[in-house]
């Protein structure tokens, strides 16, 4: 099969497309035909080791010191159709179309195949909804799995008002459509301009362009708080709040 193959740590340059063989699932393990990924930020940084200190160096101890030998492969979103399934495999079945966040551990997207667990300890798989593209569904498990997370524990209430900060992200993109899924009465979007009109497109009822405007100093407050870019004041954003509000940061 063909693979784009990560061989030294650096730009997009390191990347090589090779062939290699194709993998065979283990008992409980399927094996996917890869019709869409996804370049993330955590591809990225992984590729450059860009990542903040406290992770590089265990991230480097993992991978590998000078190159990357336990992980080869890029590539943390899926979607596709199983094509084989392991003899101790209850629930999927040859042809299904699925979709999947491979985890840390099952990083390896950027190929044409892959085998996955079918109840994976990290990472998700599930059905594509058919009414979704594979391209559709390839961009939804890393965002959309920790936007929910994170709304969850918000607990929205419908008629709050609700701000995501850093709203025009993978993460973000999702939280300000599960927002006003969950009854939001007012969802505020904050990030650059470039991103503003995109974020009325999706459901934000509001916007701040973040390079004109400090939403902790505009005095309103919210309901619900959702940071994923952790750029604004902690003491600024708990301003923001109202009584018995939340603040909820997202995790990098």
């Amino acid at each position: 099969m063909k693979a784009i193959v990560w061989t030294k740590y650096g730009t997009p340059d390191v990347l090589q497309l090779k062939d290699i063989a194709k993998p065979t699932p283990k008992d409980s393990e399927v094996l996917i035909r890869i019709y869409a990924t996804t370049v993330s930020a955590g591809d990225c940084e992984m590729r450059g080791m860009k990542t903040a200190l406290i992770y590089r160096i265990p991230m480097r101890m993992y991978v590998g010191l000078i190159k990357p030998k336990r992980i080869t492969i890029l590539g943390m979103e899926l979607a596709g159709e199983i094509e084989s399934v392991g003899k101790d495999v209850k629930i999927l079945q040859e042809g299904d179309q699925v979709f999947a966040a491979t985890g840390f551990v099952g990083i390896g997207a950027c190929a044409e195949y892959i085998c996955l667990p079918e109840n994976p300890k990290e990472g998700a798989l599930a059905i594509k909804p058919t009414n979704m593209t594979y391209e559709e569904a390839a961009a939804i498990p890393v965002g959309g799995l920790e936007a929910l997370h994170f709304l969850r524990k918000g607990k929205i209430q419908s008629g709050q008002k609700v701000l995501i900060n850093g709203a025009g992200g993978t993460i973000g993109t999702f939280a300000v459509q599960l927002a006003k899924y969950f009854g939001a009465e007012e969802v505020t979007g904050v990030d650059s301009k470039s991103k503003l009109n995109m974020l009325r497109s999706i459901g934000a009822d509001k916007v701040i362009d973040y390079t004109q405007e400090d939403f902790t100093n505009s005095g309103e407050t919210y309901d619900v708080i959702l940071d994923v870019i952790h750029k604004s004041s902690f003491s600024g954003c708990i301003r923001s709040l109202k009584k018995k509000g939340s603040y909820l940061q997202a995790n990098h």
